[in-house]
């Protein structure tokens, strides 16, 4: 037997639950869910059957489902019950409830009536997916699905441009070329991605490369399971025009054109045909 049952405070308990393989559920996770007064969940069905693999007994209790569909009545019976001195144990279909999955209402509405909130943290899809991708850790931005429509999606991608961290997104399988060509022609076709899928399962796969061959390869084929894609931050260094400038007329005023060029693109970390063009064009103006 895995599990301990305890008695528990009254209040809210989220219950992380495996992204995939049953048993990278927590010793705490099985605790919670065989002790609460109450148990409620995305999908009633995934959790009965989490709890049979594991032998926790359900005993008398029913599991309330509680989705984006479900309305505000079994939310509502949920804060009642924790307010009359019950614990409540809510679990999302896979992975930590509120993350691209229901519980946020939930948790506002815990907050609001005053009752004990906690978590039993599990698996996330986000934090397996950047461990394996090969892209800085060290900062990152979550942003869930991006939108269906083509022109909604390259707005959205735009205005995550000039993130300072890796961006993670889920992703359908079926949409999963559009959204990477989408991406490398907004953000850049040599900025570094990764599609993960099947995190801890069975057919679980890493492709890692620049966005233009993620895109070519899943172009005409979809991947099947559970998708999600992570890309680099920008690496290119925005200048202001100005500055650029005065940097320019500053090496111009000792050098020759070529060797100011080299210097200030050496210095900004820009192409140096872009400075050049620049300089050219200040040649232009002062005539």
């Amino acid at each position: 037997m895995n599990y301990q049952k305890t008695p528990l405070s009254a209040g809210l308990y989220f219950v992380g639950v495996p992204i995939g393989t049953a048993r990278d559920i927590t010793l705490r996770a099985l605790d919670v869910l065989a002790s609460a007064d109450v148990l409620a969940a995305e999908d009633t069905r995934s959790l009965r059957r989490l709890m049979d693999i594991h032998g926790v007994p359900l005993g008398e209790r029913r599991v309330l489902a509680l989705h984006d569909h479900s309305g505000s009545g079994v939310q509502d019976k949920l804060i009642a019950l924790m307010t009359e001195g019950k614990s409540v144990a809510y679990a999302s279909e896979a992975g930590m409830p509120l993350i691209a999955d229901p519980g946020f209402e939930l948790a506002r509405a815990a907050a609001a009536a005053g009752v004990m909130l906690t978590c039993a943290p599990g698996p996330s899809a986000v934090l397996t997916a950047l461990a394996l991708g090969g892209l800085p850790t060290d900062a990152f931005f979550f942003a869930g699905f991006l939108p269906n429509a083509k022109a909604a999606r390259c707005s959205a991608l735009e205005a995550l441009r000039d993130i300072p961290g890796t961006l993670v997104f889920y992703e359908s399988p079926k949409r999963l070329g559009a959204m990477l060509r989408d991406a490398a022609t907004v953000l850049g076709s040599d900025r570094q991605g990764a599609m993960c899928r099947e995190l801890t399962k069975k057919f679980e796969e890493v492709q890692r490369g620049p966005l233009t061959d993620l895109a070519d390869l899943f172009a005409n084929k979809a991947p099947k399971g559970e998708v999600v894609v992570l890309i680099d931050r920008n690496r290119q260094h925005s200048v202001n025009a100005l500055d650029l400038e005065t940097d320019l007329r500053q090496a111009l005023a000792n050098m020759s054109m070529r060797d100011a060029v080299d210097m200030v693109a050496q210095a900004h970390a820009l192409p140096r045909r872009q400075v050049y063009q620049a300089a050219l064009a200040m040649g232009k103006g002062d005539s």
